[in-house]
Formats: C-alpha cells, sequence, structure tokens
C-alpha cells in the first residue's frame, strides 16, 4: 500500500469495521434469544483451602459453540467436570438442557475427558461400537454407525487394527467419534485439539462446525486462543477460577484497543515509540496494540519510514490479544 492512500484506506477501514461489528452484535442478540443449553449460577468448588472455581454464572445459548477459555490451571477441566456430575458444587446451581439435575440427562450429552485413553487391547471398530452399546444402541446399530463415523474421520481402513497400534492424533479422532456415537445433543469437549496435526484440526473443526449446522450445542475447552476465534460464538474466559469476560467474540473484542497487523522486515526497534503500548512480534509479522488517543495513520507513516512494510491491517484486536491483555491487568 503507497502511503498517498494511507488516509483514504483507513477511513474505509473504519467504515467497514464499524458495518461488521453492527453485523456481529446484531446476530449475537438473536443467538442470545434462544433457550440456554447449559446455566450455571454462581458455581463455586474448592479443593480443601484453594479454591478453584469462584462463583461463576454463565448462559450458554442452544445451538451454539461455545469456548471455555483460560491459561493452564484455570478451573475449565474443574467446571467441566461438574456440568458432567463427575464433581459436584460447593455453591450454586448448574442446569443442564432445562434440567436442575445434570445427572438426569446424561444420555444426551457427549463428553471427552481431557485424560484421554484407549482400551488398547481392543480394535478401533470395537471400541467405537461399545460406547455406542453404553448409551443405549443396538448392537448391530451401533456397529454401523461406528462404520460410517471412522469412514468419515478417514479411519475405515483402521477399523480391525488394535488401539495400541494407532498414533497419538488417531487416537485422539477415535475418541472423539466415540462421543458422538449416540447422536448427543450438548457435546463437552476438553482440549479436543490436543495433539492433533494441522490437517486433523480441520477434521475436528468441521465435525465441530457440523454440529453447529444440525442444532447442537458444543462446548469446549482450549488455552489457544487462535482455535476458539475461529469457530466460537461464544467464550468463557476464566484466571484463578475467577470469569473475566463472558460474551460472543464481538462483545469481548469491543472496546479494546486499535491494533495494526503488519508484514515487514527490519529492525523491530522501530516498533518502540510513542502511541505504541504492546507489541505481538512474531518475527517477519506483528501485532501492535496502540493508544486509544495515538494515531494510527502517524504510527503507520513513521514505521513505513523505518522498516519494508509488505501489508498492514488497522483493525480490532485478535482474540489473543484480548487474552493476554485480560489475563495481565487480572495480575496487576
Amino acid at each position: 500500500m503507497e502511503l498517498s492512500s494511507i488516509g483514504h484506506q483507513g477511513f474505509v477501514c473504519r467504515i467497514y469495521q464499524a458495518a461488521s461489528i453492527l453485523s456481529l452484535q446484531l446476530g449475537s442478540k438473536k443467538i442470545r434469544s434462544m433457550p440456554s443449553s447449559l446455566k450455571l449460577d454462581q458455581v463455586s468448588k474448592s479443593f480443601g483451602n484453594h479454591l478453584v472455581v469462584d462463583s461463576i454464572s454463565a448462559s450458554i445459548p442452544e445451538g451454539s459453540i461455545y469456548g471455555f477459555l483460560g491459561p493452564n490451571g484455570a478451573g475449565k477441566t474443574t467446571m467441566i467436570r461438574m456440568i458432567m456430575s463427575i464433581l459436584y458444587p460447593d455453591t450454586g446451581a448448574i442446569t443442564v438442557l432445562g434440567s436442575p439435575n445434570p445427572e438426569s440427562v446424561k444420555g444426551l450429552l457427549g463428553y471427552l475427558p481431557e485424560e484421554k485413553g484407549l482400551y488398547k487391547k481392543m480394535k478401533t471398530a470395537e471400541l467405537v461400537t461399545y460406547f455406542g452399546r453404553l448409551k443405549g444402541m443396538q448392537k448391530h446399530a451401533a456397529r454401523r454407525k461406528a462404520l460410517e463415523l471412522l469412514e468419515q474421520f478417514g479411519l475405515l481402513h483402521c477399523a480391525e487394527h488394535r488401539c495400541d497400534t494407532l498414533s497419538k492424533g488417531m487416537g485422539q479422532k477415535v475418541q472423539i467419534l466415540s462421543t458422538l456415537m449416540h447422536d448427543p445433543q450438548l457435546l463437552i469437549l476438553d482440549e479436543p485439539f490436543s495433539g492433533l496435526d494441522p490437517i486433523n484440526v480441520e477434521v475436528v473443526r468441521e465435525v465441530i462446525l457440523d454440529l453447529k449446522r444440525r442444532g447442537k450445542t458444543v462446548i469446549f475447552s482450549t488455552h489457544v486462543m487462535e482455535q476458539a476465534e475461529q469457530i466460537c460464538d461464544f467464550i468463557l474466559l476464566i484466571n484463578e477460577g475467577k470469569k473475566l469476560l463472558d460474551g460472543s467474540i464481538a462483545d469481548v473484542k469491543k472496546g479494546s484497543q486499535q491494533t495494526i497487523s503488519i508484514e515487514y522486515q527490519g529492525n523491530p526497534d522501530a516498533f518502540k515509540m510513542e502511541g505504541i503500548i504492546r507489541i505481538n512480534d512474531m518475527g517477519k509479522r506483528a501485532e501492535i496494540s496502540i493508544d486509544d488517543q495515538a494515531d494510527p495513520q502517524l504510527i503507520m507513516k513513521k514505521l513505513l519510514e523505518n522498516l519494508e512494510v509488505r501489508s498492514f491491517s488497522i483493525n480490532e484486536p485478535s482474540l489473543h490479544e484480548v487474552f493476554v491483555r485480560t489475563i495481565g491487568r487480572s495480575a496487576e
């Protein structure tokens, strides 16, 4: 982009952002009006003197993809275990699929735990069929569904292989499709992308999006913000057991400082200037957070004078940037 065109492009960029944010906000209101698949009401949980989940409230709309986000040890898995009635809250209430007793609707839930494991000596199709049988499926129907899912995930050739011969990524996929066997209404996936290569990440992402298209609700935990930003409708960000943010992706970004995304070559010392408050530098690409009072066009002019800039855009912060800022403020 030539320097002479920065003013016009910056104005167009702001108009486009405003229209996009309005569209997302209207979409958020529409989803918020839907019934809730899950409600947390002032839920707390301690282990000894350690408060792991601290008075968290949230409402997960039906038919949405909802992310439980936070650093390792934030309390995400403990919340999921309480939803699944593996643990019970010390205080507060949990309503799942309209029932105040989550155990009564377990047959409508699909759960992928963080600590994953397979029955190593069982064959792949046998294992997946077994999980369907545990959920009340008839033997022949379960076997047929297992083979369909294995084919969908590209694992049909492994149907008669023992589970201990599968790679880590293949084993992860087998466990995910075992979770899908009984066509659950609400799926809860604890770190579903862990151990997957980029191709299989795409497979699992498409499965999650397809579940949403079919009206299912999906909750998954992760500490990788890029994954959440790509597919989540809503997020709940927690740290040290406390809720920091809750809402649609558009809502949690709203009000944050603008950022400049830039691809460049040159000395990153050029970023050290008034108006830049944080730099997420990835080598040849950087996300620059600027002060609310700073002029992004003036900053770009100075950067162009000191760096070889291949491309840039002025936009909202990424979810990664929101995460880092918010966690940083909570630690102050």
